[in-house]
């Protein structure tokens, strides 16, 4: 006994603050990784207007060929 208390209540409650270290860890982690995830898909989609405009581009100069012909 320590303080009049048992030992296993100073364990119980040491673990509930490791546990919830972890658990925090855990979350930051995550919200890591869903920012890594949504940069790329956010990166993937950027590139897909950029080839479309491009595109688009290729297309009106082909247009204006053709009509100034």
């Amino acid at each position: 006994m320590i303080f009049g208390i048992p030992w296993w209540v100073f364990m119980v409650v040491l673990l509930i603050f490791l546990s919830g270290y972890m658990a925090f860890r855990a979350m930051r982690a995550e919200k890591e990784l869903e920012k890594q995830y949504i940069e790329r898909e956010g990166k993937v989609y950027m590139e897909r207007i950029e080839e479309e405009r491009h595109k688009r581009l290729q297309q009106d100069e082909e247009q204006t060929q053709q009509v100034s012909h």
